[in-house]
Formats: C-alpha cells, structure tokens, sequence
C-alpha cells in the first residue's frame, strides 16, 4: 500500500466479538476515507505502518491524502496450498458451523428477500474465492423417509479470509425461494425452498450442516495478476464475485496484487435488489481504471429496443468492447440462474455473425483456453 506523507493517521477497527456483526468493517463503523470522517476510533501513530493487533486492524493512510485504504489479512498461510481444497466434509460426516449472522440485504421494493449469511466454521473448512459450500437442512427428505435432506450448493460470498479477515467465517447470499400458487396467488409453504428458507430465518448461534469446499470451474486465475475478468451475473450470482473483488481491492495479500481489470455485469429487477451494490460503488470511486461496474435493471430500464432491460442487453451494449478482450485473453465468467445462459448465448452469437466470426468456433477456443467459467443452477 503506498503512502504519500510522513504523518499518518491510524484508523483501528474492531472486528470481533460484537452482538451485531456487519458486512464490512468499513461500513459498521461507517468510515469514509475520502470525507476523512471516520468513527468511532481513532489512534494517532506517527511510525507504525500496519500493525495487526489482536482482534483489531489497524489501517494507516496519510493525513495529507488518503492512499486507498487495504485490510489486513491472516493467517497467510491460507496462500501456501498449491490446490484449492475439496470435499473436506462430506455428505455422511458434514461439519458442524455456528451461524454469526442473518442479515436481509434488500431494499422494501425488491421482489422476494435475500440475506447475507455469515457462518463461522472455526478455519476447519477452507475454501478459496469461487467455490461452493453444501447445506444440509435439518429434518427428514421427504422423498427418503428415515434420510437426511440433500445437500443444496451455495456460491460463497467472501473471500477465503471471511467478512471478519481472520479465515474463520465464510458468507452465503441466498434468496428464500417462496412458491406461489398460481390460482390463488397465495403463499403455499409446503413447497418453499426447505434450505433457502432455513438458513434465511436462522439466528446467532444456531447450527448448521455443511459440506465442502466444492468446485474447480470458477477459482478465480492468479496466474497473472494482470488479468482481464469479465464477471456478468443475474441476482444471487453475484456471490463469487463478492469475493473476487474484495481480493482484488479490500484485502491486503502481499502475494497477490491485483493491477487488471475487473468488470462486472449485474442484472437484478430494481435498484432495491442490488446487491452489495455499496461495496461495488466504492471499488468504482477507489479504482476508476481497474473497476468497471455496470447494471441492468429489468424493471427500471429498457434496452434499445424499447423492451426490458437484461443483461444481456447490457452484454450487447458493449460487445465490441468485451469480444476485444476475450481475444485478448480476458476471462469471462457466468453465475446465477440456468435460464440466463441462453440469452446470452443468442447475443453473443448474434454480435458475433455481425463481426464476421462463428461462435461456436470462438467459445471452444474460449474454453480450450480456460477463459470461460460458467455456474448456473
């Protein structure tokens, strides 16, 4: 982290051991670095530069001009595995994790609700950005009297360090999926979401099964750390996302140091449905030339052709521009519902013929490349 004065201001941050744990430290204690307002605690240090206290971060900046404030992170030894880990819980022998927090994280006007989840697992389940945890709900399946339900794969929503920076949590964004009878128009509870429904009516303290780490298909490349990823996302997709970037721009990893691009496409049905969108502007306001952050709003915009606003349509937007960065090795990356895929499939084979190409000859050389990840459920 580079420093611009001498005199520096140190602003320390608690992330432990509090009744109401946030998404971000920096929004807890509702630090602005750019209005230099920050609070509640600040320690005045002319030498230290970045001293990690126990439970405590301490963050330096000058007090002439802020440099882009990073957090430090540990244990690093979660940057030694030369594999991501897998399948260290299974199905039969699950671990057993403690839920720190539930937290709806939409606004009054968004269709259905979506929570923030925060899970310690005690830095016995370690995973890296891109991978999915398993839930198992309590109760029996239905479907196999006697048997335990089927374990439902969640995204993670965190980096490998937790929302706390400490490797002991990790993070769920999971939409409660409520079913609607088509007649009536009423709730009918017997067929909602069992685990969606479970993790987002949780308390503190409360249990919970998981299983994993699993997946391989959406790690995030650090090969070169000045890669160009294109991340486009409907809803809940967004969740490996999240953690990519808080990598790239929140977290100080002395291994890793981000200098590519990252841009992300989220499609949502209205402003009151985005998600994180609190962290993402202020990546955009700290990184102009390494962040770019565009949304597509079904309910609010329309595309150019008077309909709803997709993200696909987004996609088209500025196809020229993401087809020169394929070709020039950009990683591409889908999350979110299955039924997104074959929207966007079209645009791009359309933008595609317009440019003279065939797509089904530039996506197997995308994936022949490894830079096409796709997770849709």
């Amino acid at each position: 982290m580079a420093h611009l004065a001498v005199s520096q201001v140190s602003v320390t941050v608690p992330v432990g051991g509090e009744s109401s744990l946030r998404r971000s430290v920096f929004q807890r204690h509702n630090i602005s670095f750019h209005e230099k307002s920050w609070a509640p605690i600040l320690a005045l240090d002319l030498k230290t530069k970045n001293v990690r206290l126990k439970n405590r971060y301490v963050v330096c900046m000058s007090v002439q001009q802020a440099s882009i404030p990073k957090v430090a992170v540990s244990p690093l030894e979660l940057e030694d595995a030369k594999e991501p880990p897998l399948n260290l819980y299974k199905p039969k022998e699950p671990y057993t994790a403690t839920i720190v927090s539930v937290e709806r994280i939409v606004g009054p006007k968004a269709p259905g609700e979506t929570c923030h989840i925060v899970i310690d697992h005690g830095g016995n389940v370690p995973y890296w950005e891109g991978q999915s945890y398993g839930v198992i709900p309590p109760g029996e399946n239905p479907k196999k009297p006697g048997a335990p339900h089927n374990v439902r794969l969640y995204s993670i929503a965190s980096t490998r360090y937790g929302d706390f920076f400490d490797g002991k949590t990790t993070t769920l964004c999971v939409r409660r999926a409520v079913y609607y009878d088509p007649v009536t128009g009423n709730e009918d509870p017997s067929k909602n979401g069992v685990c969606s429904n479970y993790l987002c009516d949780s308390k503190p303290g409360d249990k919970v099964k998981i299983t994993g780490p699993s997946g391989k298909i959406m790690l995030l490349p650090e090969d070169d750390p000045n890669a160009t990823h294109i991340m486009i996302a409907t809803g809940t997709g967004v969740a490996p996302y999240r953690g990519y970037l808080r990598r790239m721009f929140m977290e100080d990893v002395p291994s890793f140091r981000f200098g590519g691009l990252a841009w992300l496409f989220l499609g949502v049905a209205n402003t009151d449905s985005l998600l994180y969108d609190d962290e993402f502007t202020k990546y955009l306001k700290d990184y102009p030339d390494q962040f770019r952050y565009d949304k597509a709003l079904s309910r609010e915009q329309k595309n150019r052709n008077g309909g709803k606003m997709y993200v696909q349509d987004k996609i088209e937007e500025y196809s020229d521009e993401i087809f020169k960065l394929l070709d020039g090795g950009a990683h591409i990356y889908f999350c979110g519902l299955k039924g997104m895929m074959p929207g966007i499939q079209e645009t791009l084979k359309r933008v595609a013929d317009q440019r003279g190409e065939n797509w089904e000859v530039k996506l197997a050389q995308l994936k022949k490349n490894k830079q096409w990840h796709v997770e849709v459920y």
